[in-house]
Formats: structure tokens, sequence, C-alpha cells
């Protein structure tokens, strides 16, 4: 299926026309909160988890902006992805020299560390609802073209090159970001607490 198909299959909403409260809000916030608790994802409860309890707070205190993705057929919330804008820091090493002289018009060098300090757009949340009621799901390449959209319309008004995001080291995942959508490598992180703390691998890529 081609981008194009897609589009048409699928409309992507910011949840903040949720949120609102003059003549173009499109549904409200009880609503809007009934729509997401049927979101569903087995496999990554963080992301279950997010969108459900998260979202609309984090949208709220302007710690990022969610955007839901819904079938025009049927208006089954099919997925959603958060943006939000974050420093990170890259070691030179393994760069490509065309990657390090796109870093440099971004961000600041490092010289000791050999590091890169860069503020980025960082998708913090991504995943697909696999609630048994969607009847029109979206696949993860429909999702990211969305997603990769949505940042391309943010640069054209804002500017900005970088993007990046954190995912399970799991096989299927980091091929699904490499081999399809173009992100590499750059780093690792562990998660904050010490209980369930485990490791997320970084995935970077240009606009």
């Amino acid at each position: 299926m081609d981008n194009l198909q897609g589009k048409n299959r699928f409309f992507c909403l910011n949840i903040r026309d949720c949120l609102g409260s003059g003549p173009d809000q499109v549904i409200g916030e009880v609503d809007l909160k009934e729509i997401l608790s049927d979101f569903s994802s087995p496999k990554n409860i963080d992301v279950e988890s997010f969108l459900r309890e998260k979202a609309v707070e984090f949208t709220k205190k302007q710690q990022s902006v969610t955007f839901l993705v819904f079938a025009s057929s049927t208006m089954d919330l099919a997925g959603y992805f958060s943006i939000t804008v974050k420093p990170v820091m890259i070691f030179a090493n393994g760069l490509s020299n065309t990657a390090k002289r796109k870093l440099d018009r971004i961000s600041k060098y490092n010289e000791k560390d050999n590091t890169y300090t860069v503020a980025a757009y960082l998708i913090a949340q991504f995943g697909k609802n696999y609630s048994e009621s969607v009847t029109c799901p979206i696949t993860g390449d429909e999702l990211m073209d969305f997603a990769i959209g949505k940042l391309c319309d943010i640069q054209y008004e804002l500017g900005g090159l970088f993007v990046y995001l954190e995912c399970e080291d799991v096989e299927a995942l980091l091929s699904f970001y490499q081999k399809k959508h173009g992100f590499r490598i750059f780093g690792e992180r562990m998660t904050e607490g010490v209980e369930n703390s485990h490791k997320l691998i970084q995935l970077m890529n240009f606009l």
C-alpha cells in the first residue's frame, strides 16, 4: 500500500483539539478519555498506560503532544504517537562524515568528550491499537508515515533537523526502525527505577 492510500484510510488528530473549549473543538475531554481507555498494547504496557493515564496531562503541561490516528471509515482509534523536544548527547565515534557535518550545524560539539549535544525531536511514544474493537487496523509503516509527516510539518515551521527515539532491545523492533525507516543506533541508556530498570536502544535519523 502506498503512502497516499494510507493517508486516505486514516487521519491524524492533535490531542489539543480535544482539550479546548472553542468552536473548533472536535470532542470534549470526557469523551476523549473514554476513547483512550479502549487503547490496548499488550506487548508494551508502557505505551498503553501512557496514552490512558498520562497523555492528556503531559499535553496540558507542555511536556509533549500526542497525536491520535483514526480510521476514516470507522473512526476507530488505530494508533498514536507523542512528540516532544529534548536535548540528547551523541558520541562522535562511529558517525559518518556526513552525519557530523549535519550535526555541526545544529549542535554543540565538546572536543574533550568527543560528543555532540543537540536539541532534538523525540518520538517519545509510538504504538498501534490492538484492541479487539478495532476493525480497521493500521500498519506500523503507516503509523510511522504519519509521525514523520507531522515532524516534517513542524520542521517547516520551526526548523530543526534531528529526530530520535528509544526502543526495547528486540530484534523485530530494531529491524523495523533501521531497515524499514532508516534510523541508526547511536547509543543506549538504562531506564530510571531500581526494580524494573532495563536497557533502551537509542536510534537517530535526519529529517
